[in-house]
C-alpha cells in the first residue's frame, strides 16, 4: 500500500515510522512543502492509495478538500476542524472518496469512552457531578482536546445532564492524559487513561488507514475501531 502521510511533526513522523515497519511505502509531506495544500494535485494525490493527516487545524480543511475532490482514502488524525465536518462528510460522498475521521486513534481510549458511558449511565439520577481534566504537550494547538471533548459529550449523552467541565494542561512532552471524575457527597469513581508515547495513537491510524484504503464513505474511528 502507498501511502502519503501529511504532516512531518511528532506524530506525522511516527505514523510514517508504523506504516514503513507494517510493510507500506510511505511518502511524507511537511507544511513547507505543502502550503494552502499546493502540493496536493489530482495526478499526486491518485498515486496513492490511502492519505493520513496530522497537520494543524487550519491546514487539515484544504487538504481535505483537495484529496477528497481526487476521490482519495483519507484517514484525519487531526482535530479542531469538526464545525466542517458536514462539508467535508458531503464531498468525500460526492466524490465517493473515503474518509476516517476521529479525536483518537488509541484503542484504550476508545475503550475508556465506552466505559465512561457505562459508568455514568449507571450513575444517572444517584446524585454524581461529572468533571474531566485532560493534560497534553505543550505544542498541542487545540484546548481542550478533541479526546476531552469527545469524552464530555459521551458523558453527556449517558448521565442526561448538559454541561460538563473540562480543565485542559498543557504540560512539557505530555502524550495525553485523560480523567473522568465521578462524585458524590458520599464518594467518588475515577476513570484514567494514560498514554504514555504517542505509538498507540500512530499504531490506530495506521490500522485506520489499511482498513479504510478499499472503502468509500465517512466514518468515525469511535464507531469501527472494533473492527480494524
Amino acid at each position: 500500500m502507498r501511502v502519503l502521510v501529511l504532516g512531518a511533526g511528532k506524530t506525522g513522523k511516527l505514523v510514517a515510522e508504523v506504516a514503513t515497519e507494517r510493510g507500506h511505502s510511505v511518502y511524507v509531506l511537511d507544511a513547507k512543502e505543502n502550503k494552502e495544500a499546493a502540493a496536493l494535485t489530482f495526478p499526486f494525490v491518485t498515486s496513492f492509495d490511502v492519505v493520513i493527516d496530522f497537520t494543524t487545524p487550519e491546514a487539515v480543511v484544504q487538504n481535505m478538500r483537495a484529496c477528497l475532490a481526487a476521490g482519495a482514502h483519507m484517514v484525519i488524525g487531526t482535530t479542531g476542524w469538526y464545525d466542517r465536518l458536514p462539508d467535508m462528510r458531503g464531498l468525500a460522498e460526492r466524490k465517493q472518496a473515503g474518509l476516517l475521521y476521529g479525536t483518537n486513534y488509541s484503542i484504550g481510549v476508545q475503550v475508556m469512552l465506552q466505559t465512561a458511558a457505562k459508568m455514568c449511565e449507571a450513575l444517572k439520577g444517584a446524585g454524581y457531578t461529572f468533571s474531566i481534566e485532560e493534560t497534553h504537550h505543550t505544542s498541542k494547538l487545540d484546548s481542550p482536546s478533541g479526546t476531552a471533548l469527545t469524552l464530555a459529550s459521551v458523558v453527556k449523552a449517558a448521565a442526561g445532564i448538559s454541561d460538563v467541565p473540562v480543565d485542559a494542561h498543557r504540560v512539557g512532552d505530555a502524550a495525553g492524559t485523560h480523567v473522568l471524575v465521578a462524585k458524590s457527597s458520599s464518594d467518588k469513581l475515577i476513570l484514567t487513561h494514560e498514554s504514555f508515547s504517542r505509538r498507540g495513537f500512530a499504531e490506530g491510524a495506521v490500522r485506520a488507514a489499511e482498513w479504510l484504503s478499499t472503502r468509500t464513505g465517512c466514518y468515525d474511528f469511535q464507531d469501527v475501531y472494533t473492527k480494524i
